[in-house]
């Protein structure tokens, strides 16, 4: 099992950043694909941004290209995503999800509990 905790979500002004984190707990970290999805009102869940297991591959949604990061650090047990010139199309529920990694299309066992990005006009 792994457990994902999301912290660093808020109010943000469209134009401004927010850091996200994901710890996660359980078994090994470093194993695991990581990714980020979010979930508008009234909208499904979607794809924001994954890395691979070691860091060295990073996938984004052509909506956060070049405005989103993602990164992760394996001895912290941590994921991260960095937002940059935040939208108000940006406001969402923000998950993190973790699955094995044997290549894309990563799919994801285990889910965070969200944590909330509101970004004003």
């Amino acid at each position: 099992q792994v457990q994902l905790v999301e912290s660093g979500g808020g109010l943000v002004q469209a134009g401004g950043s927010l850091r996200l984190s994901c710890a996660a707990s359980g078994r090994t970290f470093s194993s695991y694909a990581m990714g980020w999805f979010r979930q508008a009102p009234g909208k499904e869940r979607e794809f924001v941004a994954t890395i691979s297991w070691s860091g060295g591959s990073t996938y984004y949604a052509d909506s956060v290209k070049g405005r989103f990061t993602i990164s992760r650090d394996n001895a912290k047990n941590t994921v991260y995503l960095q937002m940059n010139n935040l939208k108000p199309e940006d406001t969402a529920v923000y998950y993190c999800a973790a699955g094995p990694d044997y290549g894309v299309p990563y799919e994801y066992d285990y889910w965070g509990q969200g944590t909330q990005v509101t970004v004003s006009s």
